[in-house]
């Protein structure tokens, strides 16, 4: 009897746990953002504290966001669906360095973040 009272709470347990934990562990990415259109059109200027004013204009209209990281990987960054708010807040903080936390995506070559937390 009792061992059946055991298997029954760890099977509970495990069960709980799986309801409970994501999915997927989040990464985390530390970069510039950026408005894409301007970076991929004129890296060089397109980027840096004197492109903040541009790229808060950019990404006020919508325009596409990256994070561009110190070893100059380029993330498109990508609301998630289910909680705008950080996706929103980094449309706050072009030309700033930043820590993006969520899940990282590839598709065709393009890499991509889920953006969930911004730090």
């Amino acid at each position: 009897m009792r061992r059946r009272i055991k298997s029954a709470t760890l099977a509970a347990g495990a069960l709980l746990a799986s309801t409970v934990m994501p999915a997927f562990a989040a990464d985390s990415v530390t970069g510039e953002v950026v408005d894409l259109t301007c970076y991929l059109a004129h890296p060089q200027s397109g980027q840096g504290a004197g492109h903040k004013k541009c790229a808060d204009v950019c990404l006020k209209k919508g325009l596409p966001a990256g994070l561009l990281t110190a070893d100059k990987q380029l993330y498109l960054l990508l609301e998630d669906h289910d909680n705008s708010k950080p996706y929103a807040t980094l449309k706050e903080k072009a030309a700033e360095t930043v820590t993006v936390e969520g899940q990282k995506v590839t598709q065709n070559g393009m890499q991509g973040i889920v953006v969930q937390a911004v730090k």
